[in-house]
């Protein structure tokens, strides 16, 4: 009997386990990313853990919107983005598994995960 209970016990350790990382194997980075310009300049420059994104025109302040394509990479990533006035910011730790899309505010506000 107790052979039968040690090959229960690693049976249920090695189920548990193959049902966390399915778990996390569902957590995928968004592809697509809208970043939302609610700020009084335009965005010139998008920069996503070191990568720059085109955005084809500056993206003009007061409430427009793009959709990007993101490169590949994990769940948290840092965004430097580069207004028309030469000021960059960096948001860290953005969670685009969790959020699609970045509000940014004006100054001094800080950006908001939608």
């Amino acid at each position: 009997m107790p052979a039968v209970r040690i090959a229960f016990l690693v049976l249920s350790a090695v189920a548990s386990l193959s049902l966390a990382r399915a778990a996390e194997g569902n957590r995928e980075p968004a592809r697509m990313f809208t970043l939302v310009n609610a700020s009084d300049e335009s965005v010139t420059a998008l920069a996503v853990g070191g990568t720059e994104i085109p955005l084809g025109e500056p993206l003009q302040g007061g409430t427009t919107a793009a959709t990007v394509r993101l490169p590949e990479g994990g769940c948290l990533r840092d965004f430097q983005v580069t207004f028309r006035d030469g000021q960059t910011r960096v948001y860290d730790g953005i969670d685009v598994c969790r959020f699609h899309r970045l509000r940014l505010g004006s100054w001094p506000r800080p950006a908001t995960s939608l």
